[in-house]
Formats: C-alpha cells, structure tokens, sequence
C-alpha cells in the first residue's frame, strides 16, 4: 500500500512519520477487504446459518477498519481524541471478528485468513495508540 508514500507527501507532515500509525493505516485497509471477502465466502457456504454471527461482525469489522483508516489517513490538522477513540473502536472489533472467526477456522479457510487479518490489524491500532496517545499528551 501507498500509505507511507502518500503522508509523507503531506505539506503538513513534521519531523518523523509514525510508523506504527503507516503500519495501522495498511492493516486497517486489508482487514477491512479480507474481512468483506470473508463475509461474502460465508453466505456462499451450505451451513450459512450457522456462519450469521461471523457474517455481522465481519461486516462490522469491515466498516469500521475502513473508518479508522480514513481517519488515520487525514494529516491536516488534528483530532487526536477521535482518532485515539476510532483506533479502540477497530482493536475491539477486529478481536471480536477474530474470535468468531476463529471458532469457524477449522471449517473454512476464509475464516482462518480473516482471523489472522483481523489479529494483525488490532495489534496495529494497539501499537497506534501508544504513539496517538503521547502525541495528544504532548498538544
């Protein structure tokens, strides 16, 4: 992903760019493909029934990596309390959609691999957050 290349482009980007954050903003854009493209293999499955809770938190997952994102993309100005409150929003819900996920892994593969996704993706925004929270810290 161009994520790094973009910011670092950004006429208002100062002194070093957040790694963690780059690192956030790449996990949060693949999470959010694996996890639609998780949710659209399970309502192919014959057992669809049994997969509607992993189908919702996929696509809560899904939507809320691709906020965070977003959000986290923004380099003009500042919103670090919303930013900071975005990226707990996306750790929860990737470890929610991972854990449903998880139960399903050993059944279908879409599954295995969203759960992973997931897995890297929350541990960004927890990584994210260390540096989100000093920078407000700081301000």
């Amino acid at each position: 992903m161009k994520a790094r290349e973009m910011i670092s482009t950004h006429p208002d980007v100062r002194g070093n760019l957040s790694q963690p954050l780059v690192k956030c903003i790449e996990e949060c854009f693949e999470c959010a493909q694996t996890c639609i493209s998780c949710a659209d293999a399970c309502l192919a499955e014959e057992m669809v029934q049994g997969l509607r809770q992993c189908i919702r938190l996929n696509l809560d997952c899904a939507d809320v990596c691709a906020s965070t994102g977003a959000l986290a993309s923004r380099r003009t100005g500042g919103n670090e309390p919303v930013l900071r409150m975005s990226l707990e929003l996306c750790e929860l819900a990737c470890r929610r959609c991972a854990e449903e996920c998880e139960r399903h892994a050993s059944m279908h593969e879409h599954c295995r691999i969203c759960a992973e996704a997931c897995r890297r993706c929350e541990r960004a925004c927890v990584d994210a957050m260390e540096e989100v929270g000093d920078s407000a810290q700081s301000h």
